[in-house]
């Protein structure tokens, strides 16, 4: 089996990221093994690469947009499913038993593991998932379309009912990378007008064939004020510079596993009860909900796919802004 193995974090120009030959896998208690066809590129294994974020252990396989097929299952688990097409998101699994899982929110779990960090991921051929975790892939969407739904999808999702947004409403979309342009789509399937803020001249082209009514830089003075807001990029000098464009009562969320610091900022920004609130992860039911959306309105995902061996190129791209919608690894 082939995979690219992170045994060190590094600067992605460095090319951390190795090719290597590894055995086969066997799927253990309540496990399956899949057969890798997809795996999206997101912000999240640039900042594990970078050593933004840390996981627990080293060397580690990245990769949470997982799309493949059940070649084998484990003990414990339906043999029925091998040869299902499933996608595995940024939720391994959680413990089920917490105040967090009880209440629906395993996304809170403070035992909750996480794909391509607490366990390998998707960037090779082969990986082993938990059965229970599973998401089934609707008819009609292809692999390299899929993997990005599997968290730029699903956390987009969670972020627009976390920024509290009503159909008809006034949303703004702040960066306009892979998560952003699947959200921007939700949100017009639910009338609403989008303004998008980003500096890319590809994004922002993206973002007027997706629908947006105006798009700007987030210097740029908005023809009118927001309801809703999400933060995507990782830049915390954002979020006083978004609270002024928002209404009073309006929310403002960040969809960022890291950020940079937020500064100092008058308390007339956030009164008027604007709220602000971060977006951490999301449900298995959040991943359920949006495919069956995505599948319903059709969304329409813009991929630029890599071969396996060019991750590294890829993450690079990723971090310069160089695609315009979702990366996607093509196994």
């Amino acid at each position: 089996m082939r995979a690219m193995l992170l045994s060190r974090a590094a600067p992605i120009d460095e090319n951390p990221l190795v090719l290597v030959d590894q055995a086969r896998l066997n799927p253990g208690e309540g496990e399956v093994l899949l057969k890798v066809s997809a795996c999206g590129l997101c912000h999240t294994d640039l900042h594990t690469v970078e050593g933004e974020i840390i996981p627990p252990i080293f060397p580690v396989i990245l990769g949470h947009q997982v799309v493949g097929t059940v070649i084998a299952v484990g003990p414990g688990v339906n043999d029925q499913l091998v040869g299902d097409r499933v996608g595995v998101p940024w939720l391994f699994r959680a413990c089920g038993e917490c105040e967090y899982c009880r209440q629906g929110e395993e996304n809170l779990c403070p035992q909750a593991c996480f794909t391509g960090f607490h366990v390998d991921g998707g960037y090779a051929e082969q990986m082993i998932a938990d059965a229970r975790y599973l998401l089934r892939i609707p008819d009609g969407i292809k692999d390299e379309d899929a993997a990005p739904l599997l968290c730029a999808g699903i956390i987009g999702f969670r972020s627009l009912h976390k920024a509290d947004l009503q159909p008809g409403e006034r949303l703004g979309l702040v960066g306009f990378g892979a998560s952003a342009h699947l959200a921007i789509q939700v949100a017009r399937y639910w009338d609403c007008e989008v303004y998008v803020f980003t500096r890319s001249e590809g994004h922002r082209r993206l973002a007027e064939e997706l629908g947006a009514a105006w798009v700007g830089g987030s210097n740029d003075r908005a023809p009118k004020l927001l309801d809703r807001a999400i933060i995507f990029a990782p830049v915390g000098a954002l979020v006083p510079v978004m609270l002024d464009k928002i209404r009073p009562g309006g929310t403002l969320a960040i969809n960022a596993i890291h950020m940079s610091p937020i500064p100092e900022m008058e308390y007339a920004l956030i009164y008027g009860e604007r709220t602000l609130r971060s977006v951490a992860n999301a449900t298995y039911q959040d991943g359920v909900e949006f495919l069956d959306l995505a599948a319903e309105i059709p969304v329409r995902v813009s991929t630029k796919l890599y071969e396996l061996g060019e991750a590294n190129q890829a993450l690079l791209d990723l971090k310069r802004s160089r695609i315009d919608g979702a990366g996607v690894l093509k196994i």
